[in-house]
């Protein structure tokens, strides 16, 4: 068996224990596995589990729904963890410019942050959950967040934000991009829509880089404490 062969790969392992495991394969070398883990075999990490050769049962390439990892040139898209919570704080939930166009603060106090990402966690077991962390690097560095919500006979709307140490860097057009691409082609979604505040020109930027169209604009279509702008909304369709 070349386990080498997967390496970066979703797939499904089952072990000698009956136990399955699913996910982005990261192939674990003999060398590596001698010199870290004192092992005279080679094997698979998805996510923190390690199954060496020996006790692979089964292993085959899967294609992957819901929040699969995505990676960018810069970035890896992957799932929330309950250890994000502090950078989430830190970035988006004490900084009143993160929400200034959105009206909303899932991340306002450490508790708030804990549940919102304990809420993302849970929703994985749903069929159309798509929410991710920009990883920027893949180094654990929480950047922004992506995700599309609401998903209702074949369309759904997608949101992201960026903490403004990250911005400036193209991060959020190169998640966006990624992203729906993987919900247009790998999930049948035919209609990806998103909304933002006329003044919220950077915003306006990374949506119309990123390829969708501007199909509407409500006027006075938002009031967001106490201020009302023009609602402009955005449609993305894989041709």
């Amino acid at each position: 068996m070349n386990l080498a062969e997967f390496d970066g790969k979703y797939v499904c392992i089952r072990d000698t224990y009956g136990n399955d495991f699913a996910g982005r394969a990261s192939y674990g070398s003999f060398d590596l596995l001698k010199c870290e883990w004192g092992m005279d075999e080679d094997g698979v990490f998805i996510d923190d589990n390690l199954i060496c050769s020996s006790q692979i049962e089964s292993i085959e390439e899967i294609v992957p729904h819901g929040t699969a990892e995505l990676r960018t040139e810069h970035l890896v898209l992957r799932r929330y963890r309950p250890d994000d919570a502090e950078q989430l704080y830190q970035q988006f939930g004490i900084d009143p410019e993160m929400y200034k166009y959105s009206g909303w603060n899932p991340y306002g106090t450490p508790e708030i942050t804990q549940d919102t990402v304990q809420r993302f966690i849970d929703s994985y077991n749903s069929e159309h959950s798509y929410s991710w962390v920009m990883d920027a690097n893949g180094d654990d560095v929480v950047a922004g967040t992506i995700g599309a919500y609401d998903y209702n006979n074949g369309q759904i709307e997608v949101g992201f934000s960026v903490g403004r140490g990250w911005q400036g860097r193209g991060f959020a057009t190169e998640a966006l991009k990624t992203v729906l691409a993987y919900l247009t082609k790998n999930e049948g979604i035919s209609c990806v829509t998103a909304w933002c505040a006329a003044e919220n020109i950077s915003s306006r930027k990374v949506l119309e880089k990123s390829g969708m169209q501007l199909v509407n604009t409500e006027k006075d279509g938002l009031i967001i404490d106490g201020r009302v702008y023009d609602k402009m909304i955005y449609e993305y369709r894989h041709s």
